[in-house]
């Protein structure tokens, strides 16, 4: 995939571009060029050209990070011709004929649709909700988290995308273990169909927003 990609990250609901800060630093250490996208998550097709519009701002060949809904953005978004490669972090992966919602509906529901409200047309997480979403993080990175988090429309996960680049572009995929936003067993199942080289947490299971490991 060339000598050296550039990368950009894509968030899920819930967060925004922020959620990547303890692992942007370090790619800019090892000299990479990072940016992570900051969409609106009012519709898929708006988020997926948010992604197109910033990989104008990185150089090429450049690699698309999505992390839970982010998938299913870069799944789209990685068709364009200046994307090398893909990586999904506990993350939706849907084909052409599946959305977000429907693949999620294969596998049981988690626990977090037990902790939110539907209010003024976006799903808004409850604050109980967050150790389902963030139970990695301390008690006051929850808090923080809760307290910026953004909610999506209330339709987003029924839009269907266009294009799917995991079906041509290179794949890895990070599975959460300990995962009770995104079901384990549906990242395994994308991981496997897409034929990604997948990793799952050696030392702890990860919840969904998963902290990074320690590096070798």
């Amino acid at each position: 995939m060339g000598d050296r990609e550039d990368n950009g990250g894509d968030h899920g609901i819930w967060a925004d571009g922020s959620c990547f800060n303890k692992v942007i630093p370090t790619l800019q250490s090892e000299g990479y060029e990072v940016i992570a996208a900051q969409y609106g998550l009012d519709t898929l097709a708006g988020d997926v050209a948010t992604v197109r519009r910033t990989l104008g701002r990185v150089s090429s060949p450049s690699i698309l990070v999505g992390h839970s809904y982010g998938g299913s953005v870069i799944t789209a978004a990685g068709t364009d011709d200046r994307v090398a490669g893909l990586v999904y972090i506990a993350a939706l992966a849907p084909d052409a004929d599946e959305t977000s919602q429907s693949q999620q509906g294969k596998f049981p529901v988690t626990d977090v649709f037990s902790h939110i409200e539907v209010a003024d047309g976006r799903v808004w997480m409850l604050p109980d909700g967050v150790a389902c979403f963030a139970g990695d993080l301390s008690e006051q990175e929850q808090k923080v988290v809760w307290a910026t988090h953004f909610a999506p429309a209330a339709d987003l996960f029924t839009q269907k995308l266009d294009g799917v680049a995991w079906r041509s572009k290179p794949t890895s995929y990070i599975v959460a273990t300990n995962d009770r936003t995104v079901q384990p067993e549906l990242q395994r199942f994308v991981a496997k169909r897409m034929g990604a080289k997948t990793y799952e947490g050696q030392q702890r299971p990860r919840s969904h927003a998963l902290e990074p490991e320690p590096r070798d």
